[in-house]
């Protein structure tokens, strides 16, 4: 019987060191055998499968992306189910998953636990929000990237006067807006956490061209103003139900260089901040998930999901990992605001 690995969701750097570190581990320390499922749950319900051997895995760990593709599948839609799932799994002759995966990817893996199929997670997602792991691989990368695109928004807007509205990823919480804002020196940070008039962003604006300098405003996407009842969505749906989000930096830019006459730049990074070389914290980190994965897989830990506590990997039950999101805490907020303005 083998091992199945499947990545699902969004993509992000790291996801092929947690690859090579399960292939590695489950080779040549278990002598077990893995197969990869192609383009996350769509290949688990199609049971379309590539082999994983060490002759496949080597130097994958510095390549963004997944060799094994992705999606956001439903598992439950259409054609799939557990019963469906299992089925291949038996066809196949797989006995467990690893599903690499974000709040979706994991939330699909609790419910095929609890049909009965042997899975354990790993958690995946740049937003870094789950709350059961002080990291998720990813996170490093992507505020590397927004960090680095804004020292350069910054160049050009001291060179012309204008406001640069960044805008950065961000569904629920803000973490890549804060780190990477206070990295790069920005005069506001506007995160979903922290609801914030268009008067207080104004007034951080205002303060900054009057000291002579060239103001940038950093605002997560999910990130909506006192006035707004919801996250700002023009693009509907994804397959989970959730709105896809993006565009706030174009929404509120106008309304700065309207208040202020000061000429307003929005840019929005997107997946730029998903793509391209992990850092080494995150090649480190997600080559340890993947070691911890296999480690569980084979004490039948179901059902459970490796973390991070501090610098110790652990594992913990898929319900914790899903029950609440790891937000930004007032504190911390309190902390970047001293630099606003």
């Amino acid at each position: 019987m083998s091992i199945g690995i499947l990545t699902s969701g969004g993509d992000c750097p790291g996801l092929n060191a947690v690859i090579r570190g399960a292939v590695l581990k489950g080779t040549q320390i278990y002598g077990q055998e893995f197969v990869g499922f192609r383009d996350g749950w769509r290949g688990v319900v199609d049971g379309d499968i590539v082999t994983l051997e060490r002759k496949d895995i080597q130097g994958i760990a510095k390549q963004g992306g997944t060799i094994l593709g992705t999606s956001r599948t439903n598992p439950f839609e259409g054609e799939g189910g557990a019963e469906r799932i299992k089925e291949n799994m038996d066809r196949l002759g797989v006995d467990s998953l690893i599903a690499i995966g974000g709040e979706g990817t994991l939330a699909a893996a609790k419910r095929l636990t609890d049909a009965g199929i042997k899975i354990v997670g790993v958690p995946k997602t740049v937003d870094n929000d789950l709350s059961a792991t002080d990291y998720t691989f990813g996170f490093d990368t992507a505020v590397q990237i927004a960090t680095d695109a804004m020292d350069r928004l910054r160049t050009t807007g001291d060179s012309h006067g204008r406001c640069m509205v960044a805008e950065v990823m961000g569904r629920h919480v803000g973490w890549i807006a804060l780190h990477s804002g206070m990295a790069a020196g920005a005069h506001a940070i506007l995160i979903p956490e922290q609801k914030t008039s268009i008067d207080q962003i104004v007034a951080w604006v205002t303060s900054v061209r009057d000291r002579g300098r060239a103001p940038l405003v950093v605002v997560a996407e999910g990130f909506h103003l006192d006035s707004m009842d919801d996250a700002h969505s023009e693009r509907g749906l994804d397959a989970f139900g959730r709105p896809r989000l993006g565009g706030i930096g174009e929404l509120i830019a106008p309304i700065i260089e309207e208040r202020t006459g000061m000429e307003t730049r929005a840019t929005t990074l997107g997946h730029i901040q998903r793509g391209g070389t992990p850092t080494a914290f995150d090649r480190v980190l997600a080559t340890r998930y993947g070691m911890a994965a296999v480690d569980m897989i084979m004490h039948s830990r179901w059902g459970r999901m490796v973390a991070l506590s501090g610098t110790t990997i652990t594992h913990v039950a898929l319900e914790d990992a899903l029950g609440k999101l790891n937000t930004v805490p007032q504190s911390r907020y309190d902390e970047a605001a001293i630099l606003f303005g």
